[in-house]
């Protein structure tokens, strides 16, 4: 069967997986170009976007629209998201069964939007979507393929505005991102 995007913000709506939808204000989707070439993901919505019902839209969103500015992109033209929608609790980490319920909504959007490269914010998003054994201070910066999609695991924009010793290294991920799109596009 296949999953729109009706269908699939409607599924996320009524989702009950978990307890983390019992202290929100607002589901976090996702939002973007629903067929861009290049995909972001966190790890899950903080209080500002709790609020609004938007991704990335706090202090880290606005540093992550600048990232994605510095490679020639804006946010309209590429698509954000979180591994699980909902908020939790004084922003701690998810749990892993609170990640594992909200996976089929986030390879839904894979399937939806089908990206070329899709870059993973931080070590939740790393190892919700490479596994477990994904360290981010070690595997940041380095090209995982799975499936014809390239992932490039780096800082989360917030880890960088909590050490700003982080940003050179983030900034060589992000070039890495930008010459990987030129290449699969034959820009190269």
């Amino acid at each position: 069967m296949e999953v729109s995007w009706d269908s699939l913000h409607a599924d996320i709506e009524a989702c009950e997986k978990c307890g983390l939808c019992r202290q929100i204000h607002h589901k976090v989707p996702g939002q973007g170009n629903g067929s861009a070439e290049l995909m972001f993901i966190g790890e899950g919505p903080g209080a500002d976007e709790d609020l609004q019902g938007l991704a990335f839209v706090g202090a880290a969103g606005q540093l992550l629209t600048k990232m994605i500015a510095a490679i020639g992109y804006t946010r309209e033209q590429v698509y954000i998201c979180n591994v699980v929608k909902c908020r939790p609790p004084r922003n701690r980490t998810p749990e892993p069964e609170e990640a594992d319920a909200c996976l089929p909504f986030l390879r839904a959007q894979f399937s939806l939007v089908r990206p070329k490269v899709i870059v993973l914010l931080g070590a939740t998003a790393a190892r919700a979507i490479l596994g477990d054994q994904v360290r981010i201070t070690r595997d940041r910066g380095i090209w995982v393929e799975k499936k014809g999609v390239w992932f490039m695991p780096t800082y989360h924009p917030a880890a960088l505005l909590r050490d700003v010793s982080k940003k050179k290294d983030t900034w060589h991920d992000l070039q890495s991102v930008q010459a990987k799109l030129q290449e699969l596009r034959g820009e190269a």
